[in-house]
C-alpha cells in the first residue's frame, strides 16, 4: 500500500510515517517509480509504535523493543534484555515524575506568597 493509504488506515500523517521509517521503526519497499510501498503488517507496526510512544518510550527505545512486541495492545514476548530496558524506562519515568512534583511544589510556594 502507498503511504497515503497507510496514513488513512492508521490516522498517522505521511510526514510522521516517513519519520518512523527514518528512525528504523517502519520498513517500506520502493516501487519502480520510487514510491514507498508498505505491506499489510505496517498497519500493526504503526499502531504498536503509537501505543509505545503514548507510554512515554523514545523512538530509540521503541526500535530496540519492537521485535518483542505482539498485537495492537501491545503485549510483549520477553526477549533477552527487554525487561531490563523496560525497568530502566520505568525508573526514568519515576525520576521525571519526582522532578515535576518538586517543580510543582516550588511554583505553588511562589503563588502562595502575598
Amino acid at each position: 500500500m502507498l503511504i497515503g493509504e497507510l496514513s488513512r488506515r492508521t490516522g498517522v500523517g505521511a510526514r510522521l510515517l516517513r519519520y518512523y521509517e527514518a528512525q528504523g521503526l517502519l520498513d517500506a519497499r520502493r516501487g519502480a517509480n520510487g514510491y514507498r510501498d508498505y505491506d499489510e503488517a505496517a498497519v500493526l507496526v504503526v499502531r504498536q509504535v503509537r501505543a509505545l510512544l503514548l507510554a512515554g518510550l523514545s523512538t530509540e527505545v521503541i526500535r530496540s523493543v519492537l521485535p518483542c512486541v505482539r498485537g495492537e495492545r501491545p503485549e510483549f514476548d520477553w526477549c533477552a534484555d527487554l525487561r531490563a530496558v523496560m525497568d530502566r524506562e520505568l525508573e526514568a519515568t519515576d525520576q521525571r515524575i519526582d522532578a515535576l512534583r518538586r517543580n510543582r511544589s516550588a511554583l505553588a510556594g511562589y503563588l502562595a506568597q502575598p
